[in-house]
């Protein structure tokens, strides 16, 4: 019997796709880098537009005028400021998340339904912007000289605080779940569940191809509010069983694993380098921008240039925050691997998402934009496992 070779089985499954698809793949992609840098300078604009507009300084003065009253200030003009830049920034938003993903047959949404969702989710983020914003900002009136390190603890807590409410409170506002159907797949989660320790009473198949075409699965939530959830396009894309465990394993993974914690950590002592470098940069980025009649620091009048200096710093740390999201995915591969050994149903699986993430970017471009590993990686990866597991009843000789 001939040896398998994984090098050659991964390029297998890369061809099962045509050339054209792998070319729509990679322009979509690569467009996606400039994306980023877009995104950055239209949130860098519409911020230097309301800060120049003199519209917080207003609002600041109309709240404090006869009592001193920091925490309304900060509300009002987190409020104020979130909704101009939020319809500012409206047209870009259309572009970026809606008719791009429809010009690349991304999703089917009609641009109704994306209008009506993108004001559902400003409103959401209004609420949790003001609740971090008056905790970042009492810190800053409390401790002028360490609030960046305490704020990098209080960005770590809302992380983890988001991901347990997520689950009951936000995504059911935008997706139904309904528990997965009695049958194979249901019986499989659920064994596949009891035998790792991930909850088995909260397994569900939810609408995803409401908003998106792509292929993916996903286990949410920490402590009671954990649950699975897999999408309706993994199903309408054919997924067999063994695609079924190679996706769903992977995503257990991320729980056993507690990856939202490590990240909520990592992102944590992220927020606490970016709260001193914003800490350090504010004074001489509003003399630079002309912040007239605010502050300091503290004062939320000045909300603008920091939204700025984190714009500047965001776009720069993306090969940070991309590679800590990318180590976590590739623990996750292997932990399917290892517990599920379903390399061949985990490399169906990625083949179908090669549309919205090109498969085989040189290794610059993925260490400095992929937060996934590459698909061509990947599959390589399985088909490596396979290669050092065969089945017994088919040895290698």
């Amino acid at each position: 019997m001939a040896q398998f070779d994984p090098a050659a089985a991964t390029q297998a499954y890369l061809a099962t796709l045509p050339p054209e698809a792998h070319a729509k793949a990679t322009a979509y992609t690569q467009g996606g880098h400039w994306v980023l840098l877009w995104a950055a300078l239209v949130s860098i604009l519409v911020a230097w537009l309301v800060l120049k507009s003199g519209v917080l300084v207003k609002v600041r003065d109309a709240v404090t005028a006869k009592k001193s009253r920091p925490w309304l200030a900060v509300a009002a003009v987190v409020v104020v400021d979130a909704v101009i830049e939020g319809l500012l920034i409206l047209p870009w938003s259309a572009y970026e998340d809606w008719w791009r993903q429809k010009s690349y047959g991304l999703t089917d949404q009609a641009f109704s339904g994306w209008a009506g969702e993108t004001l559902l989710m400003l409103a959401i983020s209004l609420v949790m912007t003001v609740a971090l914003a008056t905790g970042v900002y009492a810190l800053m009136r409390k401790a002028p000289k360490t609030w960046w390190a305490w704020g990098g603890g209080l960005v770590a807590v809302a992380f983890m605080a988001i991901m347990v409410v997520s689950p009951v409170f936000i995504e059911p506002l935008f997706n139904t779940y309904t528990p997965a159907p009695a049958g194979p797949v249901r019986d499989t989660v659920v064994t596949m569940a009891n035998a790792n320790g991930v909850p088995s009473d909260k397994i569900y198949v939810y609408d995803g191809s409401k908003q998106s075409n792509r292929y993916t699965a996903n286990v949410s939530g920490l402590f009671g509010t954990a649950r699975v959830a897999m999408s309706d396009t993994m199903f309408k894309q054919g997924a067999d069983l063994a695609e079924v465990k190679g996706v769903v394993g992977h995503e257990m993974g991320h729980y056993v694993h507690m990856h939202s914690i490590w990240l909520a950590s990592a992102f944590g002592g992220l927020a606490l380098v970016l709260f001193f470098l914003v800490d350090r940069l504010f004074a001489p980025v509003a003399r630079l921008l002309g912040a007239k009649g605010v502050g300091g620091i503290s004062d939320p009048a000045g909300l603008p240039v920091i939204w700025i200096i984190m714009a500047v710093l965001g776009l720069l740390a993306t090969p940070v925050t991309s590679s800590l999201i990318r180590i976590a995915e590739t623990d996750a591969d292997r932990f399917s691997l290892e517990r599920f050994n379903e390399p061949d149903g985990l490399a169906k699986a990625l083949v179908k998402t090669i549309e919205y993430r090109a498969a085989t970017p040189s290794k610059l471009e993925e260490v400095l934009f992929y937060d996934h590993p590459s698909v061509g990686g990947r599959v390589r990866m399985a088909m490596d496992w396979k290669a050092a597991h065969p089945p017994k009843s088919e040895p290698i000789y």
